[in-house]
């Protein structure tokens, strides 16, 4: 069978930095064919080169059997190759069916049909298991889970060969990464090959046929066996070392006084009657599904929402509520769930980045001495392995990975009593995966009161002491990590009690 697409030592450098350096990649129709490797691996550079939005410096690819030139993404539109990035490019001023159809839009003697619009995008919406989203709605008003479906359905608007999602499950909780693989399954069925990155392992075996591994902008395994290649052949590829344990021994943590205390903490229609105590050196988990209210109970308690009930208390002493400033100043410290539009000033330095919060201790009668603050960034970098280590580079260009430990950096620099984390590991590989697990528990060590939320309950009980369910905007559960178990935790998310 002749292959849809071939890639062929495919090269791209750009200025002291050779990002692919001879990737191949075979892709036949009908496959969803994975792609792994760590972040700065090259994964994102390869399809932006495939989908036309980065020239190659070298290699060839080959679109049915034919060499081509993909000199820019409508080249490649054209031809069927559609791709979805992990950071959305959907414009929020437009409605839900208007980002659908950008581009190509349904139109007479120049004039939008936008009854047609509107039909054909509730079309696409239901095929996509997701009825309930209005085509009339703006887009930026809907949750980022709801975004991604419609980013779906805009590719699925195209006479789509080969569809191409990074990432695409960041955002989606289980039920819908289920939905996610049954669209996944009907493409292939109608013979549409699908390239699939994820970080996540079991996802890769749930839906994916072969693997193609990157390391260091090079291609170091190509056609394995999705579902029979052991992990620790996949770790050890991706990463060069075998990790044998994800998560790091908690170890033993006396009993200490507590550092963040919430009482019947409210926010109008998102959560009520919140209770959370969190210890010094304690971390504390809080598993749910995505739009159960999680990410709204630490907004609030950070002060970026403004609570309609309820008391927070950072040892002792009350914030004023609503205020982030006075959080920042009582030691709270939020790494948010949408790092890139919410944590980052993403056209500045590294340095910069990480001394945001805290530039008042390099000015001097109102200068601000540059040295001393990328000498403090760079120890930092240092200690978190950040890469590249340059602090001047712009952290635009760091992987996702590298962008959340500069965040986290951030607040060991401050030195935040408090610390809440928000997907803190969302499009992470498992390598950095790992030392951002072992960064959390340093703090924990060290005193700090964790609080963290994540769509993944494995993620959730491997690193907290203590887990809070919240369904619906209510606690249901309590308790000890290591007295749950991913199907009791899915439970009580879905029914409200443990079977």
């Amino acid at each position: 069978m002749t292959p849809l697409l071939r890639m062929d030592g495919i090269v791209k450098e750009f200025p002291g930095v050779r990002a692919l350096d001879g990737v191949d990649l075979e892709v036949v129709a009908g496959e969803v064919h994975c792609l792994l490797g760590q972040n700065g691996a090259g994964k994102s550079t390869l399809i932006k080169t495939l989908a036309g939005a980065s020239q190659p410096d070298g290699g060839v690819i080959h679109w049915d059997g034919q060499p081509v030139s993909l000199g820019s993404p409508q080249a490649a539109m054209r031809l069927g190759i559609t791709t979805i990035y992990q950071e959305l490019d959907l414009v929020d001023g437009l409605t839900v069916a208007e980002n659908i159809f950008l581009g190509h839009e349904i139109a007479t003697a120049g004039f939008v049909r936008r009854g047609e619009v509107n039909r054909r995008a509730r079309d696409l919406l239901t095929r996509l298991g997701h009825a309930e989203i209005r085509a009339t709605r703006e887009v930026g008003e809907l949750p980022p889970a709801h975004q991604q479906v419609v980013s779906m359905a805009r590719a699925l608007s195209h006479d789509t060969r080969l569809l191409v999602l990074d990432e695409p499950s960041a955002v989606l909780d289980q039920g819908e990464v289920e939905n996610l693989f049954r669209v996944i399954r009907g493409l292939t069925a109608q013979g549409v090959a699908v390239v699939y990155i994820s970080h996540r392992l079991d996802e890769i075996r749930a839906i994916g046929d072969r693997v193609t591994v990157l390391k260091d902008g090079a291609t170091v395994a190509t056609g394995l066996s999705a579902k029979d290649t052991p992990t620790a052949e996949l770790i050890t590829l991706m990463t060069g070392r075998t990790l044998d344990h994800v998560f790091p021994d908690r170890g033993e943590r006396s009993a200490a006084e507590p550092v963040l205390e919430v009482r019947d903490l409210a926010c109008g229609r998102h959560f009520a009657g919140i209770d959370l105590t969190v210890r010094a050196g304690e971390v504390v988990g809080l598993a749910g599904l995505v739009g159960s209210g999680r990410s709204e109970i630490l907004e609030t308690i950070y002060g970026a929402r403004v609570p309609t009930a309820g008391t927070v208390r950072v040892a002792g002493k009350r914030p004023r509520p609503g205020s982030v400033t006075s959080a920042v100043r009582a030691g709270m410290g939020l790494c948010p769930e949408e790092r890139k539009s919410q944590g980052l000033l993403l056209d500045q330095s590294v340095a910069r980045n990480i001394t945001v919060s805290t530039l008042s201790r390099f000015a001097t009668a109102g200068f601000l001495d540059n040295r001393a603050e990328r000498a403090e960034s760079r120890k930092l970098a240092d200690a978190l392995e950040l890469r590249p280590r340059d602090v001047t580079r712009v952290v635009r260009t760091l992987s996702g990975g590298n962008q959340q430990k500069v965040v986290l950096a951030r607040w060991l620099l401050r030195e935040c009593r408090v610390l809440l984390l928000d997907e803190p590991t969302r499009g992470v590989d498992v390598g950095a995966r790992r030392e951002i697990y072992e960064l959390i528990h340093r703090l924990a060590a060290e005193g700090v009161a964790v609080l963290v939320v994540s769509s993944e309950v494995e993620e959730v009980l491997g690193l907290a002491d203590r887990v809070v369910v919240i369904r619906e905007g209510r606690a249901v559960h309590e308790g000890p990590a290591d007295e749950l178990t991913e199907s009791k935790v899915l439970d009580l998310v879905m029914e409200g009690s443990a079977a």
